[in-house]
């Protein structure tokens, strides 16, 4: 047994360096397809942080009468945290708001003068509300809506904002089932394509596979040497694919951070890059490996 397997490894490794051209070409095609594997997820990166862009964006202020007392909105805010649907709560008192409204508009001397007449401060407390999903904000506007707590309540802006929670949060949903539709196709046509050129290579090889089973070569002895050349292919595709992605990243970053605030590509690839390359390494042993296992099979039913 152990002949035997040192055998398929010595005449893989010679295969691999014998054939030139054709071992190129499978490498290029190879990395070509681990690149498309590790851009999905990369892409599948970017559709998380995108989707969990826009959901922060997503949120539901509630404005309370200017007799209701601090503490009574404090109550509600903890009776709000409280739910399982929420994920944050955050208080703005009177006084926040009037400073904020005079921050957002100091550059407006006519709103700043009106501002600076009022005897009393006109601006209502609030509470910002940010779920744990989007969907979740009807429910929540049901529960401000009870009787115990509507008489605080001014008004709540899911009603006004309604129509563009609910079309963000379908834009979310949208985001996140495209991108795991688009990383299936892409992996597949990936597959099938290495497949072919390993097909296509082996196919070369068609008259000395008969030579070594007329010979009285076992299956194993014929069809090992292939896949242990499939799984060197994978192996180097892999590493290429994974310097190569760096600096298509390092280039792509800064205009990914334009439409996506906060986002770092680049950054996510170096604390990632171990666990990436093993990633790239599994699936390009895997991908070659099966692939000249399925065939050379052909060649050994004649």
């Amino acid at each position: 047994m152990f002949t035997v397997i040192s055998r398929i490894f010595h005449f893989g490794f010679k295969n691999f360096w014998r054939n030139g051209w054709l071992t190129t070409i499978t490498v290029v095609i190879m990395t070509l397809a681990l690149l498309v594997f590790s851009w999905l997820i990369f892409f599948g990166v970017v559709t998380s942080r995108a989707a969990a862009s826009i959901e922060d964006k997503i949120d539901i202020s509630v404005y309370f009468n200017t007799n209701t007392s601090e503490d009574e909105i404090l109550n509600i805010q903890q009776s709000l945290e409280g739910l399982s649907q929420v994920q944050s709560v955050d208080y703005v008192s009177r006084d926040q708001a009037l400073s904020t409204f005079k921050q957002n508009h100091s550059a407006d001397q006519t709103i700043t003068q009106a501002v600076n007449e009022l005897d009393s401060n006109p601006l209502e407390a609030s509470l910002n509300i940010k779920a744990k999903n989007p969907s979740e904000y009807g429910a929540i506007a049901d529960y401000l809506s009870s009787g115990d707590l509507s008489q605080y309540i001014d008004s709540v802006s899911y009603t006004q904002n309604q129509s563009i929670i609910d079309r963000l949060a379908h834009i979310v949903k949208t985001v996140e089932v495209g991108g795991v539709v688009v990383m299936i196709v892409f992996a597949l046509l990936a597959g099938l394509v290495v497949f072919n050129t390993i097909r296509l290579a082996i196919y070369a090889n068609r008259e000395e596979i008969g030579i070594m089973r007329v010979v009285g070569a076992s299956n194993p002895l014929v069809r090992g040497p292939y896949v242990v050349e499939g799984m060197l292919c994978g192996a180097i595709s892999a590493f290429v694919a994974l310097v190569i992605s760096a600096p298509i990243l390092y280039a792509v970053n800064p205009y990914l951070n334009i439409f996506i605030p906060g986002m770092n590509l680049f950054q996510y690839f170096l604390s990632h890059a171990v666990a990436l390359f093993c990633y790239l390494l599994l699936f390009g042993i895997a991908l070659g490996g099966a692939s000249s296992f399925i065939a050379v099979r052909r060649y050994l039913k004649n």
